[in-house]
């Protein structure tokens, strides 16, 4: 894993289409903004995990229902 430090106002590159800005500090939370293609998808963790359950789910359902 990359570990980078940044200040407020200050980005990062991802590739050439995806800026990662550090918005603002406080105490323990970071707000950054994400600035990236409409095609390349951004989630929190949390909720890219509950979109791969879900999809799991459907899976699994679709294999049951063909059995």
């Amino acid at each position: 894993m990359l570990v980078l430090s940044r200040h407020r106002d200050e980005s990062i590159m991802i590739g050439d289409n995806i800026v990662i800005t550090v918005v603002d500090v406080r105490g323990d939370k970071v707000r950054l903004g994400i600035d990236a293609p409409t095609d390349i998808p951004v989630h929190r963790q949390e909720v890219y995990d509950a979109i791969q359950r879900e999809r799991t789910k459907g899976r699994d359902e679709k294999n049951v229902s063909a059995d």
